[in-house]
């Protein structure tokens, strides 16, 4: 049986992880056997320049700390190597697992999360192929802003015409 100070640091560790998995936005779990080192260290370098927290984890800590942030439905695919990654943005971690895993079939991804709900590997496939949230926001913003820009027009228009017959009729007087 573990010591008392095992359980404790165990138990710290689960709460800690459980309070990451609230926090986080998004999530992936994948399982990383085969990788060598080489491609690890870059995945890894590649996941902290987008600010994605990634670590290799115990499948029955992780478990515990799902149970207690409430994502339940991670449970089947806990099992063999595991490793997180959690981010504050819905696709970065996503994109880049999804980029490094069709280079490295070592690396293969098992499920992720999204704002508390749990998603299927196909679903996070799908997730890393949207475009980012700037583009998004950008695209929006441009939907909003074309309806304006048409009423603009079209009271300038109107402002053009009432200018032109002001100077013929002037023209008019004048001559």
């Amino acid at each position: 049986m573990p010591s008392e100070k095992i359980l404790q640091e165990k138990q710290a560790y689960v709460e800690g992880l459980a309070e990451k998995l609230k926090n986080a936005v998004a999530g992936v779990v994948v399982s990383y056997q085969g990788l060598n080192v080489a491609d690890d260290t870059q995945l890894r370098r590649e996941l902290r320049a987008a600010g994605v927290e990634y670590a290799v984890v115990k499948n029955t800590l992780l478990r515990r700390a799902c149970d207690i942030a409430q994502l339940s439905g991670l449970d089947e695919v806990l099992n063999g190597t595991t490793a997180l990654a959690i981010s504050s943005d819905h696709v970065a971690a996503a994109k880049i697992l999804d980029t490094f895993a069709e280079k490295n079939k070592a690396l293969q991804i098992k499920a992720g999360f999204v704002e508390g709900k749990v998603i299927s590997a196909d679903e996070v496939k799908e997730l890393a192929k949207m475009p980012p949230k700037e583009v998004l926001v950008a695209k929006a913003l441009g939907g909003l802003n074309a309806p304006i820009s048409g009423f603009v027009c079209v009271l300038n228009a109107n402002l053009r015409g009432l200018v032109v017959a002001l100077n013929a009729i002037a023209e008019q007087k004048n001559a």
